[in-house]
């Protein structure tokens, strides 16, 4: 590993002085780094890279701050077959793994050669208009979103897999989720935990309006196409939560595999996966209740 991509998330607390002590350290390893130019600018070196140009000339990716600074990297690296290595620079994250206490150790195991290459399902959306126009999104590590809007009323979207009917959910919204987005917005909406080695995907209905509409399973290979059936509504299809397009009537939103997956560099220990669940999601603390209340 001898060309690095470093992306952090701008303004993170304590960025500058995390950089000050990554940098010499893997220059002191011999390994070169391109700064995207908000990090350069953190790093207070005027010698940076357009985000975009970056997966073109690394071998690998250093992602410091979140989860959805990650999110961002992940769909900038489109077609490009680079590893992320997350580095959490806040609260404990399902794909920012490294917290900056253990950083260096840990990049000592991966340059000891110590570490896992684990792929992730991503996917590749396209919007077709009632014109016949196709808008191409990027790829996707998370999920894609459609929903309706403040004001809007229940929504009709009817859902095709494989070229065969599933049916029509008349509900706020609809999520397809990859195992990695199963633990953001569709587990809020009642869909399951997924663990990240499975090969399969999700779709979970926001609020249906028939109660046995429920979350369905489905392989990763399947091939999803949603059309809205509702007119005058506002309605937007959003990818990993931070790209939106809106949609009109008869729009169709097809969703399937992409090309390649997403690598990411694993360093964990065997119990850690399932430890960082329980922590995030503050599995087995007691719920402490008033000493009057009632039952």
């Amino acid at each position: 590993m001898q060309r690095v991509g470093l992306i952090a998330k701008p303004h993170a607390p304590g960025l500058p002085e995390l950089l000050q002590r990554l940098l010499p350290w893997l220059a002191h390893h011999d390994i070169d780094v391109y700064l995207d130019l908000d990090t350069a600018a953190a790093a207070g070196t005027a010698h940076g890279y357009a985000r975009e140009a970056i997966p073109a000339l690394v071998e690998c990716m250093l992602v410091l701050g979140g989860d959805g600074t990650l999110l961002s990297v992940a769909r900038l690296l489109g077609e490009h077959d680079v590893p992320i290595l997350g580095i959490n620079m806040g609260s404990l994250g399902f794909l920012t793994e490294i917290p900056t206490t253990v950083l260096f150790p840990r990049l000592e195991k991966v340059l000891d050669g110590q570490y896992t290459i684990q792929e992730r399902l991503r996917f590749q959306t396209c919007i077709y208009r009632r014109t016949g126009e196709c808008l191409r999104q990027p790829v996707v590590l998370n999920d894609v979103v459609i929903n309706k809007g403040a004001l809007a009323r229940i929504i009709d979207l009817e859902t095709v897999v494989d070229g065969l009917v599933l049916t029509t959910y008349r509900a706020d919204g609809l999520i397809v989720s990859t195992p990695t987005g199963s633990k953001a917005y569709s587990m809020a909406a009642g869909g399951p935990i997924m663990h990240p080695n499975l090969h399969a995907l999700i779709l979970t209905p926001i609020c249906p309006y028939t109660l046995s509409h429920r979350p369905i399973v489905l392989p990763d290979s399947a091939h999803i196409r949603v059309t809205l059936q509702t007119s005058d509504e506002d309605v937007r299809v959003t990818l990993d939560g931070q790209v939106g397009v809106e949609l009109g009537y008869g729009d169709v939103v097809d969703i399937q595999q992409a090309a390649k997956p997403m690598r990411l560099i694993r360093t964990l220990e065997k119990d850690e996966y399932f430890q960082i669940l329980r922590t995030k999601l503050m599995w087995g603390e007691a719920i402490r209740l008033p000493r009057d209340a009632g039952c």
